[in-house]
């Protein structure tokens, strides 16, 4: 079979604009990647209540989680963080407050806190495991932000985070 050097060159051009064509439809079209994994009646991230707040010099724009079904949500579902991003849990009562991170795709650390704002305890959280954390102080707020936030930041036990909604 014999081919002019126009013939392979429309060839050529048809066989790289297909792929390419298709990559652009994708990349223009698709959902962004924590949405397609949301189930149906989840709350998106930018449908909580945020509020900003501050540990030392760093400023935290938090989700707030403070009722039962924004609680058990949480972060599951999330994909990513911004970089000084978190979720702030916020409960009714002074005690200990267990979490787990079923169906939370991303590495997570976690202060629990005084209604003060004391930081009693920091954990680290592995992704989608359904080992308990706990602290071993009561408290009435926990702050989840991304893996090693808070010893990056050097923020340690003892220390307080400002600008906390009142508990219910």
């Amino acid at each position: 079979m014999r081919f002019s050097m126009r013939s392979l060159i429309a060839r050529f051009a048809v066989a790289v604009a297909l792929p390419l064509a298709a990559l652009s439809f994708v990349a223009t079209h698709a959902a962004p990647v924590h949405a397609q994994q949301m189930p149906a009646g989840a709350k998106q991230p930018g449908d909580f209540p945020r509020a900003k707040l501050t540990a030392g010099m760093f400023v935290i724009d938090a989700a707030v989680a403070a009722n039962d079904p924004d609680r058990e949500q949480g972060l599951m579902y999330r994909t990513a963080l911004a970089p000084n991003e978190g979720m702030l849990f916020v409960f009714n009562e002074n005690a200990v407050h267990c979490f787990w991170m079923k169906n939370t795709l991303i590495p997570l650390s976690i202060a629990f806190m005084r209604a003060d704002g004391t930081v009693t305890d920091i954990d680290e959280m592995q992704a989608e495991t359904t080992n308990n954390h706990c602290p071993r102080n009561n408290g009435v707020y926990a702050l989840e932000m991304s893996k090693d936030w808070f010893t990056s930041k050097g923020i340690k036990p003892g220390m307080k985070i400002q600008g906390l909604p009142a508990a219910q």
